[in-house]
C-alpha cells in the first residue's frame, strides 16, 4: 500500500517550522488518541500515521532524507514505523505528559517497566569501507542497569511503598476546563512509588555507567547518513523494561578520485591527443582495482563513458551500479621539432592556415628592435 505524504497527513507546508509541526501533531494526538476512540480502528491507524509522520519530520537528518528522496530515503535509517502503541507513547510520552491525561494506558507506561532510550553513536568511515562493507570496532560509554539490584535502585529485601501524594499513579492531577492535566509527582519523581533504602551502588537510579565494546557490521553500498541499529544496545530499561536501540549514523569521507551519486560513480581521466583521434584501450582505476576503458575514434574533451557494473553496490540489492568516466584532452606541451612538423601537416590537411615556427632572434635583430623602441 502507499504511503501518504507526511506533510500532508499532518496538515502542514513542506517549510513548516519545528513548533508548527509539533503542535499540528498534538491536534491529531488528541483527535485519534485510543483512549478517546476505544474499539475504533480507523482511528487507531489515524494516530499511528500522525505519529509516524510526526517521528520522522521531527528528526533533521530524517526530515531531509524525505524531502530528497521520499518515502525510500528512510529505508537505511532503522525507522521502520510504528508496529504498536507502546512505542508510540516510549518516543512521544514527553508530549502526552505536558499537554494530555490520556487515561489509563499511559499511567500504565508511567509506573511500571519502560523501554529504555535509544542512543545515536556518529562515525566516521573511509569510502572503500562503505563501498566494500566490513566490521568496526567501535567504544561507547553507555548507562546499564545496575548488576547489584539488577535495576531496581533498591537492595533485595527492602522494596518500595506506594507513594502517598500520587496514590501510585506517578502523577499529581488538576482539572482544567475539558482537559485533565497531568504533571509528574515531586515527592517520588514520578515512579509511584518511594524507597525506603536506595542501592549503594547506583543510588537507587538502578544504572551504573560503563564502557563497552561493539561490533559493527556494515554493509556494501552505505551512504553518508545511513544509521544502523544495534538491538538492546541503548539506554537501559526502568521497572525491568527491555533497553533501547543504539543507532549509528555513518559519516563517509569523500574520495580523491570518485565522486558518488547514489549508487553510480563518476570519475575524470586525461587522455592524450592520438588516444582521442585514434580510439584506445587504457587502464583505469575501479573499485575492485583497475579496469580496461574501450577509448572510440574521435572521443572529444568532455565526453563521458560508461562501465557497466563498476559503480557502487547497492546497499539492499547488492547489484552494483556503472561507473561513468568524464575524459579530458592533454595539449602537449615542449614539443620536438618533428612533433610539431606533424602536427603543422595535418593542421594543413584539415585545411588550416600554417603556423610558421617561432625562431630564435639574433643578437643584431635584439639590438635592433631595441633602438626602434627606446631611442626613437
Amino acid at each position: 500500500m502507499t504511503k501518504r505524504d507526511y506533510y500532508e497527513i499532518l496538515g502542514v507546508a513542506r517549510n513548516a517550522s519545528d513548533e508548527e509541526i509539533k503542535k499540528a501533531y498534538r491536534k491529531l494526538a488528541l483527535q485519534y488518541h485510543p483512549d478517546r476512540n476505544p474499539g475504533n480502528k480507523q482511528a487507531e491507524e489515524s494516530f499511528k500515521e500522525a505519529s509516524e509522520a510526526y517521528e520522522v519530520l521531527r528528526d533533521p537528518e530524517k526530515r531531509q532524507l524525505y524531502d530528497r528522496f521520499g518515502h525510500d530515503g528512510l529505508r537505511n535509517t532503522g525507522f521502520q514505523g510504528f508496529t504498536n502503541f507502546d512505542e508510540i507513547f516510549s518516543s512521544f510520552s514527553s508530549i502526552f505528559e505536558d499537554f494530555f491525561d490520556f487515561g489509563p494506558r499511559m499511567r500504565r507506561r508511567r509506573t511500571g517497566p519502560m523501554r529504555g532510550d535509544d542512543l545515536r553513536y556518529d562515525l566516521g568511515i573511509e569510502f572503500m569501507e562503505a563501498a566494500k562493507g566490513g566490521t568496526k570496532k567501535i567504544e561507547i560509554e553507555k548507562e546499564e542497569s545496575c548488576e547489584i539490584c539488577s535495576g531496581m535502585g533498591y537492595p533485595e529485601g527492602s522494596p518500595p511503598v506506594t507513594c502517598h501524594a500520587c496514590g501510585g499513579s506517578g502523577q499529581v492531577r488538576r482539572t482544567q476546563g475539558f482537559f485533565s492535566i497531568a504533571t509528574t509527582c515531586n515527592h517520588c519523581r514520578g515512579r509511584g512509588v518511594v524507597y525506603r533504602e536506595l542501592c549503594k551502588q547506583c543510588g537507587g537510579s538502578g544504572r551504573t555507567s560503563k564502557k563497552k565494546t561493539l561490533t559493527l557490521k556494515i554493509p556494501p553500498g552505505v551512504d553518508h547518513g545511513s544509521q544502523l541499529r544495534l538491538v538492546g544496545e541503548g539506554g537501559p530499561g526502568l521497572n525491568g523494561g527491555p533497553a533501547g536501540d543504539l543507532y549509528v549514523v555513518l559519516h563517509v569521507k569523500p574520495h580523491d578520485f570518485f565522486e558518488r551519486d547514489g549508487d553510480q560513480l563518476i570519475c575524470q581521466i586525461p587522455i592524450s591527443f592520438p588516444q582521442a583521434a585514434l580510439g584506445a584501450e587504457i587502464e583505469i582505476p575501479t573499485l575492485d582495482g583497475t579496469g580496461l576503458l574501450k577509448i572510440p575514434k574521435g572521443t572529444q574533451t568532455g565526453d563521458v563513458l560508461r562501465m557497466r557494473g563498476q559503480g557502487m553496490p547497492n546497499v539492499r540489492s547488492g547489484r552494483k551500479g556503472d561507473l561513468h568516466v568524464r575524459v579530458f584532452v592533454k595539449t602537449p606541451t615542449n614539443l620536438a621539432e618533428r612533433q610539431e612538423e606533424l602536427i603543422r601537416e595535418l593542421g594543413a590537411l584539415e585545411g588550416e592556415e600554417p603556423v610558421a615556427a617561432e625562431k630564435e632572434p639574433t643578437p643584431f635583430a635584439k639590438v635592433k628592435d631595441y633602438i626602434k623602441k627606446n631611442l626613437r
